[in-house]
């Protein structure tokens, strides 16, 4: 049996629940249930909500409070309008003043007395005073960056790196980001063009970006909204949407994981091996999940520790994981994954 590199870790990760809690157990038919698979480690991937209202932001952070790990870090996405400010207060707001059709059900919701006047100011015929939209999407960030929060493990993660230590001693560097290409006027978004993930190439004159991808071995893990191109991205009828600078960027950066999710469809894994030669620098191979095992322990399990039959080959594979929850009819039937792998040692 090979030799562990590090310490074995534990990762849980989910994506785009929408609000969703785990289904009740007594629901054995859908993986997605309570209580989520115990695991170290915590990822969400972004779209916590359906559009950002103050009292889905709540349910999901009850959510998160409940959920079995020491280390929950979580991310926006396009849907959570209310946690990027720039967005709401020059667009987003409009999608507060009408129900959103969203997997054939309208959300137009009512929150509890402490945002509702707000809500109310924001919902009015004449643009909103910029201070109440701020102070709502105050409240929605409150709820993950708070004192309650932060005793639960909960971490908002703005974009940028950041490192944290367990209490085994493994020590977890992630990249993180919110944001994915625009489209139709979400949060969170940028013109594909541009490139938020890499430094500029030599003699260039674009201008460098605030928060690029480190290069390996800087990163363990990537956590972004979006997917890169070419890897779990694709929707009908046979279009790739996924980014690819971020696909530039996780090539330079050769993180041991890969969670995103943003296409519902994509649900999945890959194990990729990074090869000049292959298609897109990435011979990709599909990791197979089991119906009746995803059942059964309400989650996706894949072993690459150091104890497995075959480890991931650290800066050489990466391993990325679609964990959307929801379908693209937005039912939460999708098993979270389950991942374990080593990371070095403090």
């Amino acid at each position: 049996m090979p030799q562990s590199p590090g310490i074995k870790t534990r990762i849980c990760m989910i994506s785009d629940t929408h609000t969703f809690s785990p289904n009740p157990p007594q629901q054995t038919n859908n993986p997605y249930r309570y209580p989520l698979p115990n695991a170290d480690v915590l990822l969400h991937a972004g779209d916590l909500t359906k559009v950002g209202y103050h009292i889905e932001h709540k349910e999901t952070v009850a959510m998160l409070k409940a959920a079995p790990a020491e280390l929950k870090l979580v991310i926006a996405g396009n849907h959570d309008l209310t946690l990027d400010e720039d967005h709401f207060t020059t667009f987003g707001y409009f999608r507060h003043r009408r129900p959103e059709r969203l997997g054939g059900q309208d959300t137009y919701l009512e929150d509890d007395e402490k945002p509702k006047p707000l809500l109310q100011s924001i919902r009015s015929p004449n643009t909103p005073p910029l201070e109440d939209m701020k102070s709502y999407c105050k409240l929605a960030k409150d709820l993950y960056t708070n004192e309650s929060a932060y005793a639960a493990g909960i971490r908002y993660l703005e974009e940028g790196t950041h490192s944290f230590t367990l209490s085994t001693g493994a020590k977890l560097t992630v990249y993180a980001s919110p944001y994915q290409p625009e489209f139709c006027n979400w949060a969170f978004g940028y013109n594909r063009s541009e490139d938020r993930f890499n430094p500029p190439s030599p003699g260039s004159d674009n201008p460098a970006p605030q928060n690029p991808v480190p290069s390996f071995p800087a990163v363990d893990i990537m956590l972004t909204h979006g997917p890169p191109a070419h890897i779990l991205d694709l929707v009908p009828p046979d279009r790739h949407v996924g980014c690819e600078h971020l696909l530039h960027a996780a090539e330079r950066a050769r993180p041991r994981v890969y969670l995103f999710g943003h296409i519902h469809e994509g649900w999945g894994a890959i194990r990729g091996v990074w090869n000049e030669g292959a298609e897109n620098g990435i011979k990709q191979e599909v990791v197979r999940s089991d119906m009746e095992d995803m059942l059964e322990r309400r989650g996706a399990y894949y072993d690459v520790s150091g104890e497995s039959r075959r480890p991931l080959r650290v800066g050489e594979e990466t391993l990325f994981v679609n964990a959307s929850i929801c379908t693209v009819g937005y039912e939460p039937r999708n098993a979270p994954w389950v991942v374990d792998l080593d990371l070095p040692g403090v």
